[in-house]
Formats: structure tokens, sequence, C-alpha cells
């Protein structure tokens, strides 16, 4: 699940076509009154290969490598005065098999309804990316690169698309000048409790002719103070997607911060990018001490042509010392991506990644579990299936269809 630009939506499906689509299926639909409805999605197919996945090399085929494959809604009706309603219904499926990415789920990447004015900002309800996302992941790695080999390793610090909040409201501020702000809470929905389960994120964004800067905070609360594995109640299993974090997955709260900042002259544009990241343990967590994790992080790209766009990136990702452990893990990333545009909908792609991993750091289930040395997980497409070593290499090339 790697989306490049979540917002963006090449062409417009128009309303008289979708309308006779769906009274096709039997489905009955109001008069279009003034308002607008686009169909759109993208779909992402390549070939991948992987130097070690769980101790095997493995050449396989790989769906939204470069951005994620989906399918979406997305409307407006105009209600005057310069307000709105909106809405966006958003399915990812994997391309290679057909199958939705979320079992059971049909609209696993957003789901939202609200209202906008230009004067007073936007209020959405429903399932949705956070600010902290919207915000600093728009200028952090995965946007230049690629989420599947250009996360920092694991997508320890969610700046891919791996936080989406369910029961959550967002209120976005109009824009003043080049600031952005946005607020979201999501309710855990848990009777006795309104904290577990429950998430907060905050975001602001800033830009200023070249430059382009941005800070964001985003806080999980499990479900129930660490008695549940990974249960964070409005995003599933955050804290165990990979063996970066997996021994941290009974915390009491996970903690996010990040920052991120560009600078573009004419073809060429340069990023470094700093997270965060804290699982707190409760009373039941299976550690003991807050777990942290660090990550900085450079980008760059250069456009060397209309059609050719070149971009790498390097990150280097350390755990501290808690826990029992006296080596902490350490992840060192080199991303590399290669796009050619055969048109303003189509483009083929090679992504190459390597990661070397030092250190420790707990086994899934924490400490009773054991320490461990740290093993290599490229990215955030290589989670289910790492590296048994230090090391991981992965290469792809694909084609990528937006409409």
């Amino acid at each position: 699940m790697h989306a490049k630009n979540i917002a963006r939506q090449p062409s417009a499906f128009k309303p008289a076509r979708l309308c006779a689509a769906l009274l096709a299926a039997g489905i009955a639909l109001p008069a279009w009154a003034q308002s607008s409805v686009t169909l759109y999605g993208t779909v992402d197919l390549g070939l991948a290969y992987s130097s070690n996945q769980g101790g095997a090399s493995n050449t396989y085929m790989n769906s939204g490598a470069l951005a994620a494959s989906k399918l979406g809604l997305t409307g407006t009706e105009d209600l005057g005065g310069g307000n709105m309603a909106l809405f966006r219904l958003e399915n990812g499926f994997n391309a290679d098999t057909g199958a939705q990415s979320t079992a059971g789920v049909l609209f696993n990447r957003q789901s939202y309804v609200g209202l906008s004015s230009k004067d007073y900002g936007q209020v959405t309800v429903g399932r949705q990316y956070t600010p902290y996302f919207q915000y600093v992941g728009a200028l952090g790695p995965t946007n230049v690169l690629t989420g599947a080999t250009g996360a920092h390793p694991g997508d320890i610090d969610a700046l891919d698309t791996t936080l989406r909040m369910n029961n959550s409201i967002t209120y976005t501020l109009p824009t003043l000048g080049g600031l952005q702000a946005g607020v979201q809470y999501g309710m855990g929905e848990q009777a006795g409790s309104a904290a577990n389960g429950s998430s907060v994120s905050a975001a602001l964004r800033y830009d200023y002719q070249a430059f382009s800067w941005s800070a964001g905070y985003t806080r999980l609360k499990n479900l129930a103070n660490g008695n549940t594995a990974g249960s964070f109640g409005n995003v599933g299993s955050f804290a165990n997607n990979s063996p970066v974090n997996a021994g941290y997955a009974s915390a009491d709260s996970t903690q996010l911060l990040a920052t991120a900042a560009r600078y573009t002259r004419g073809d060429l544009m340069l990023g470094l990018n700093y997270s965060n990241v804290q699982y707190k343990a409760g009373a039941l967590s299976a550690f003991s001490q807050t777990a942290v994790f660090n990550t900085i992080g450079l980008i760059g790209s250069y456009n060397v042509s209309p059609a050719l766009v070149l971009a790498a990136g390097y990150s280097y990702t350390a755990e501290k010392a808690r826990n029992g452990i006296s080596s902490p893990a350490k992840y060192n990333q080199l991303s590399l991506e290669e796009v050619y545009s055969l048109s303003k909908r189509t483009a083929l792609y090679a992504i190459q990644a390597y990661q070397r991993a030092s250190g420790q750091t707990l086994r899934a289930g924490g400490v009773g579990s054991g320490i461990v040395n740290a093993v290599a997980s490229v990215g955030d497409s290589q989670n289910g299936t790492p590296s048994s070593g230090s090391g991981q290499f992965v290469a792809m090339l694909g084609i990528r269809h937006s409409f």
C-alpha cells in the first residue's frame, strides 16, 4: 500500500456514465443537483526480486510498488456561499490476484463524508488519513521514492500509508498564505473508557517559494492497556507489522513525532526528514521501559527530462538501549528509483533498495520472548517477509496506469 499522491485523480468520470453504470447494477440514484462525482484509480503491477526472504531469495509479482492499486469515488455538492458537501470512498486491491488488499473491508483505504467552507475550513468524519501523514508524509521519503522500498525500515514512523483512522473527526483550517494545518481525533468507542483504542493527530505545513517544511504528531492508545498485543483499535495491528518493532506490540500507547523539509531549484529537489517513535509500556505490557527509535533521512530527485525522473534516498534508524538490550538495533537503508512516463497516466518504473541491520532488538512478544539479532526488512514491502540475516536487497520492475 504505497500511494505517492493519494489526492491525485487524473481524469473525471461523467455523472451520466456513472448513473448508467449504477442503474445497471440495480442501484437507485437521486437527481444530480449541482454536484460532481469522479471515478478514479490506479493499477500498478511489477516483477520483484528479494535476495533474502526468511533465508531464501524470491522472484514474485508485486502489486502497488510505485503507487497502490486502488479504485475510488470522490464527489462534491455546491451548497452556495463558498460552502460544499464532499465525500470519498476508496478501495485498495491486489492487481496480481484481484483480491481486496484488506479482506472483508470494502473501502479499506478511505471512507469519509464532510463539509467544507472557504472561510471556516473543512470537517470530515469516517476512515481517514492523519494530518501527520497528509502534511509530513507529503514531504517525506515515500512521496518521492515509494513506500515499497523507500519507507523507513518497517515504516516505523508511519510516513507511508499505514495509518488510517476509523471513527475519526478531522478539522482542516483554511489555508493562510503558505500555512496549512489540521487536527484529528479518532474515537476508540470502548464502553467505560473513552481513551482506550483512541487516536490523536495534529500537523502543519508551510510553503514559501522553493522551500517547504512540515511537522506532525500522532498518538495511538491501545485498546486494553497492553493486554492485547497490537490492538490499537482505530488502525489494527500497527505496532507489530515488522521485525523492527514487533517486540513492542503490547505497548500501552505509541507516540510519533516527525518533521520534514524540502528545497526545490529547477529540476532538482533535496529533502531532509527526522522522526522520533516511542512505544510506551503499561502495566500489562510485555516490556517495561519505553522503547525509542530515532530516524534521520535524506532524499533527492532530478528531472532528467519531462519524461524521466531519478530519485534516491538514505535513512538511518537507531533503537535506544532499553529493556535489557545493551547493543541496540541500527538500520542503514539506501533506496533508488527511476520512473519513465509514457504519458500523463502511464509510466514504467524500476526501484532498488538495500538495507543493512546490526545490533539487537526484542523478539515478537516482548522481553519474555528474548533478545534477538536485528534482521533487515527493506522499506514497507518486506514487513511480512524479512531477511533471515543482516542484509536484504530488493529490486522491482513495473508499470503503473492511472485513470
